[in-house]
Parts: C-alpha cells; sequence; structure tokens
C-alpha cells in the first residue's frame, strides 16, 4: 500500500520504513536492560519473521519472551493493517533505544551508598516482504 492510498501516515512510520511497504511494533519501557536485549535482537535482524518467531520462543535470553511479543505484533500488523501475506514478512528493522533509568540507592558499609540503575529499553521491531528487502540490499550493494 503506498503513502498515496494510505488514509493517514504518521512521522514514525514515516522513518522506521518510508513508502515501503511494511508495519512495525514497539513497545516502549521495558525493564530489561539495552545490551541484554540487543543481544537477542541481533539473532534475528534479516531473518524470515516465522524462522525469528520460533528461535525467540525457545531462546534462553529473558528479553526473547518480550522480542517475541513485539515480533508477533509487527506481523499481525503486517496481515491486518497493511494485507500483506505473512509467509514472506522478513525482519528489516529491529532496534533496541534505551529508555529512561530509574536511580536506586543501596546501603553499604561505614555509612554509605551506591547508586543502582534499573534500566529501560524501547523495541521496535519492523516486517517487510522479502522482495523489498532484497531489492533494498542490492540497491544498497551498488552504492
Amino acid at each position: 500500500m503506498s503513502t498515496t492510498e494510505r488514509h493517514r501516515t504518521s512521522a514514525r512510520r514515516e522513518t522506521i520504513l518510508g513508502d515501503e511497504p511494511g508495519a512495525y511494533a514497539s513497545a516502549r519501557y521495558v525493564r530489561v536492560t539495552p545490551m541484554k536485549a540487543r543481544r537477542v535482537i541481533d539473532l534475528v535482524r534479516g531473518m524470515p519473521a516465522a524462522d525469528a518467531l520460533v528461535l525467540l520462543q525457545f531462546a534462553p535470553q529473558s528479553a526473547s519472551t518480550t522480542i517475541f511479543k513485539v515480533l508477533q505484533s509487527a506481523v499481525a500488523n503486517a496481515e491486518t493493517t497493511e494485507g500483506l501475506p505473512t509467509g514472506d514478512l522478513v525482519v528489516s528493522v529491529a532496534r533496541v533505544d534505551e529508555g529512561p533509568t530509574m536511580k536506586r540507592w543501596r546501603p553499604r558499609a561505614q555509612g554509605r551508598a551506591t547508586r543502582i540503575n534499573k534500566r529501560t529499553s524501547h523495541i521496535t521491531i519492523a516486517v517487510q516482504p522479502a522482495d523489498v528487502v532484497e531489492a533494498k540490499t542490492k540497491k544498497g550493494a551498488k552504492k
């Protein structure tokens, strides 16, 4: 579906996907550190969506359950809002941005205190048809 056919286009969608077909989903303020979430998200970037869902379902990391839900949501968005077939979807954009950090204090010896940082993440996953992603990589390789 092109931008002219769409009733309204958010600025967020424009920055993630542009005019190309696809859908995205995001989870914000997730209580997992960005470094741990990036370990998992690097596994699924560029994979077919069905294979990525299977991999995330059985991954031992705790961040994989949240990323699994976000990917499931992105696939459902592609199917319902964009009308794309789910069989040929590929994870094109997968990123983890740092959210706000909650600062807590822990008492230590001799009246001191140390700071504990409880970090949060913003997880964004976009899926696109395989032919669009393939054309984009070929175009990028030519430059």
